[in-house]
């Protein structure tokens, strides 16, 4: 067994299952507990300044879940999640390699889960985004709003204040009246995950929120575009403007 140091960060709501797992991880030398939270904003400052190889992140908390955390890390260290969720939501950490610990978990279940992990710590491996939005997949199929970066905090945009998704290469980028937010997401993810009664695809670049739209006007000769205040002009294609048709029934 591997005598290498490996730092984590503990992160749940509930103290008492904090002071589990610390419990947990007396007779594993090989972790050293360098922070405990109790939700995610702590967490994000905790983890850009510690920047453990290792967090037990509860899925389940207030302000913000412990998927809506890893989407906003530069790079996430290990997870094991810590989860109520159902045998059949856990599926999807089975598929996708990510070990958890579904509460109320033994000491037994406790180092199953630990040996895999310090395999895979050993071997320098990590959560991908590809890895969270399939959990996100199996757990919540649409989403009820989008927490962002903003600098080094994190912040909690609703899906009213949302206007418009704009397609920006291998990025996303989310206008609100006052601000805009870049995430590292595709257009299609949103298109899927949003809900379909609120916002639309209208073009390849431009995802609406339909409540946003002041006016069509012309473009051109057979195309037009969506005035969104205050100023920006979206272009609509011909199947866009169909579906914008269907929606809104003129």
């Amino acid at each position: 067994m591997s005598k290498q140091k490996f730092q984590t960060i503990i992160i749940d709501d509930e103290p008492l299952a904090r002071q589990i797992i610390t419990a947990s991880l007396k007779s594993w030398e090989q972790i050293e507990i360098v922070g405990e939270c109790a939700n995610g904003f702590e967490a994000l400052k905790q983890i850009q300044q510690k920047k453990p190889h290792l967090i037990f992140l509860d899925i389940q908390m207030p302000k913000i879940s412990g998927l809506e955390l890893l989407e906003v890390l530069d790079n996430p260290p290990l997870v094991v999640f810590t989860t109520a969720f159902d045998q059949y939501a856990l599926k999807a950490f089975e598929l996708n390699a990510i070990d958890y610990l579904l509460k109320p978990f033994s000491q037994e279940r406790f180092n199953t889960a630990m040996e895999k992990v310090l395999s895979k710590l050993e071997q320098g491996q990590t959560v991908t985004p590809s890895q969270v939005e399939t959990i996100r997949e199996h757990t919540t199929p649409f989403l009820d709003r989008i927490v962002v970066k903003k600098g080094s905090d994190m912040q909690v945009v609703s899906l009213e204040d949302i206007r418009f998704l704009e397609a920006q290469n291998d990025y996303v980028m989310i206008y609100t009246a006052t601000n805009r937010y870049l995430k590292q997401k595709t257009m299609k993810y949103y298109e899927e995950h949003l809900p379909p009664g609120q916002f639309l695809r209208i073009h390849r670049s431009f995802i609406v929120n339909i409540t946003s739209i002041q006016k069509l006007e012309p473009y051109d000769k057979d195309s037009f575009v969506a005035i969104i205040p205050p100023d920006h002009k979206l272009k609509i294609s011909r199947s866009g403007y169909k579906k914008l048709k269907e929606k809104l029934n003129f």
